[in-house]
């Protein structure tokens, strides 16, 4: 007696299992499957992009004055600092170092 309930406890909850495991399964896949109206990736990583926005204020440009302004912006102006302040910082900056290797100093 025991063992026909083992056994009909053990199948009736294979197969619970076995449905359980398999009916959610159509609707995982049509979920996990992007839209059919998507690109794929792979064909957007090959397109030649030819319309730009520009970086410092977002309005349209053509791909020529694109490669333009990134030429632009690659040059660094010269530092445009007073003397005075140059001279400020430096100070600053030895009296820095100075109190790393002598802490004693009362600077």
């Amino acid at each position: 007696m025991k063992w026909i309930r083992f056994s009909v406890f053990s199948l009736s909850s294979i197969i619970v299992v076995w449905l359980s495991s398999h009916l959610g399964t159509p609707a995982m896949v049509a979920d996990a499957l992007p839209p059919i109206e998507d690109t794929p990736e792979e064909i957007l990583r090959t397109e030649i992009i030819i319309d730009a926005r520009s970086p410092i204020d977002g309005k349209p440009l053509t791909p020529v004055e694109y490669a333009q302004l990134q030429e632009k912006l690659q040059v660094s102006p010269p530092p445009k600092l007073s003397q005075n302040l140059r001279q400020t910082v430096f100070l600053l900056r030895l009296r820095k170092t100075l109190l790393q290797v002598f802490p004693f100093l009362d600077l």
